[in-house]
């Protein structure tokens, strides 16, 4: 039995399948209310801004748990050690305003892409990678993007709400592809 098999019919295919599905109503939800609130650095803008890297640490965690019947993916832990540092870093940076928002989004927006694209790559064999790997390297640009928008005058936040529909979209394409992987096991 391959590993891409094995990896399909322990149960990661499946739970992965689901956590993309999560991640993908989560995104869409977190993107609308950002758009609604996010005209300004306030109370419930600062809340969102902080809930998306707190809501990516759940996930790695989930995905990481979900992995361990076959070989972890050290990636994963990355990714919760960066998302960990983007949260804390969006509490501070809100004091700054939009513009600090937007450097240490696009920092970590850069440093996760990297991640996602290496952990899809890792997992290609499984299925359904694709969307994930074209992701994390949209991912890595697009945080090169905030960090040049932050220097701009008139930057706003509705342009990571464009970024994690985007990013939701990915994972909806993503689990359906796994779908397929899972059928065809």
């Amino acid at each position: 039995m391959s590993t891409a098999t094995a990896a399909v019919d322990g149960g990661i295919a499946p739970s992965l399948r689901r956590l993309y599905f999560i991640r993908f109503g989560f995104a869409i939800v977190w993107a609308g209310l950002l758009v609604v609130t996010g005209s300004t650095v306030n109370p419930l803008s600062v809340t969102l801004l902080v809930l998306y890297p707190v809501f990516d640490v759940a996930a790695a965690v989930v995905d990481a748990r979900s992995s361990r019947s076959t070989k972890p993916v050290p990636g994963l832990y990355v990714n919760i050690a960066i998302s960990l540092l983007a949260a804390i870093g969006l509490a501070v940076a809100v004091s700054a305003g939009i513009p600090g928002v937007l450097r240490v989004w696009g920092a970590w927006a850069i440093l996760s892409g990297l991640v996602q694209l290496a952990v899809g790559l890792t997992r290609r064999k499984l299925g359904g990678q694709w969307p994930m790997i074209i992701s994390g390297a949209i991912s890595t640009l697009a945080g090169a993007s905030f960090i040049l928008q932050a220097g701009q005058q008139g930057a706003g936040l509705s342009t990571l709400a464009g970024y994690a529909t985007l990013g939701g979209i990915f994972f909806l394409v993503s689990a359906l592809r796994l779908g397929r992987a899972v059928k065809a096991a």
